[in-house]
């Protein structure tokens, strides 16, 4: 019983971790054998390394990682990347990989035929490599043009709602073609900000407008969304209290309830500073299942820890046993995560 317990709850925890390759004696390893993990995300760049190579290196090299991963798998994992294009590009071309485009570039031209074939490129690169699932599209307005992680990086295609959806669309149906998820982001809009939350607490209340929803809200009638990433950004008129992330009010209440979205709800990185700074690991998790995600994500790249599976897990059974979070919480994440997984991965 303990031991099906915690399988649930690694199906929960998608890592980052270290390694060109992998090999039995690999923590990472060890993780995917005992089924600690439900997923994982590669990186080209070590950051706190200070820029050294993490995961990829080449095609070559990166399909052969994917392939040692999958055969440490029992129940298939999540293999994800950070793909959108332009600036948030892991595949580079100087690697050997396609060249891509920013979201910003296909906005600007608004030429659907241009967003299919970029969309194509990146989805069958994805899937030649072995990935299944890209964190992307972001459907961020760009209503701040001067937003540092947003606007400044070209992650936006526009500032119009509808142009957004369009391109986004495209992008999720190229991806879809070749059986890779897109996890839309950032829940409920992180294009007005003025502040980058991987170093600290971005507040947008007085910024943040409504029709920042607008892409979701589409997307989730056009039954096209398979997983949403949440945002760290706080804003007093949604929540008094928590940032999206760890929000009951926005990831239960607007995101399930209003928007009627069911399915998987990812959360950005614990380790980004607006998260970890101010409720520390033990807390963020507490906040984050209760408040509706389903999966954590622990991207491990700007502080690097091989145990980061293990002490989720211990935290999380920590939790239950003083009845912070229900096994009633866990089974309903576990029963979102294995739906998508037999639908969209090879069993």
């Amino acid at each position: 019983m303990e031991k099906e317990l915690e399988k649930k709850i690694g199906q929960m925890l998608l890592i980052g971790f270290r390694g060109l390759e992998l090999n039995d004696k690999s923590a990472i390893s060890e993780d995917i054998i005992n089924e600690r993990i439900g997923g994982l995300i590669l990186f080209d760049i070590d950051v706190e390394l200070g820029g050294s190579k993490r995961n990829i290196e080449s095609p070559s090299q990166l399909r052969k990682l994917i392939g040692q991963i999958k055969s440490y798998s029992k129940t298939p994992l999540f293999i994800s990347i950070d793909q959108e294009g332009g600036l948030v590009n892991r595949l580079k071309g100087e690697y050997g990989f396609p060249q891509t485009v920013s979201q910003k570039t296909l906005g600007d031209l608004n030429r659907e035929d241009e967003t299919r074939y970029w969309a194509s490129i990146t989805a069958n690169c994805l899937s030649e490599m072995g990935f299944n699932l890209n964190f992307a599209p972001a459907v961020d307005l760009e209503i701040n043009p001067e937003n540092p992680v947003i606007g400044k990086k070209e992650r936006s295609f526009s500032s119009n709602p509808e142009i957004v959806t369009k391109h986004a669309e495209i992008i999720i149906e190229g991806h879809k073609k070749k059986n890779i998820i897109c996890c839309i982001k950032h829940f409920p809009g992180h294009g007005s900000s003025l502040e980058d939350s991987h170093f600290g607490m971005v507040d947008v209340s007085k910024l943040w407008n409504e029709i920042e929803l607008i892409p979701y809200k589409k997307l989730i009638s056009l039954k096209q969304v398979d997983m949403i990433m949440t945002a760290h950004i706080f804003n007093k008129n949604l929540d008094e209290k928590y940032p999206a992330t760890l929000s009951k009010n926005i990831l239960t209440g607007m995101l399930r309830e209003s928007l009627a979205f069911n399915k998987v709800i990812m959360t950005d990185d614990l380790a980004m500073k607006a998260i970890s700074q101010n409720f520390g690991l033990e807390k963020s998790i507490e906040l984050a299942i209760n408040a509706g995600a389903d999966i954590l994500l622990f991207a491990n790249n700007s502080g690097f820890d091989q145990d980061i599976a293990k002490k989720a897990i211990s935290t999380i059974k920590k939790l239950l046993k003083a009845g912070k979070i229900s096994e009633e919480r866990i089974e309903e994440s576990f029963n979102r995560i294995m739906e998508l997984k037999k639908k969209m991965l090879i069993f």
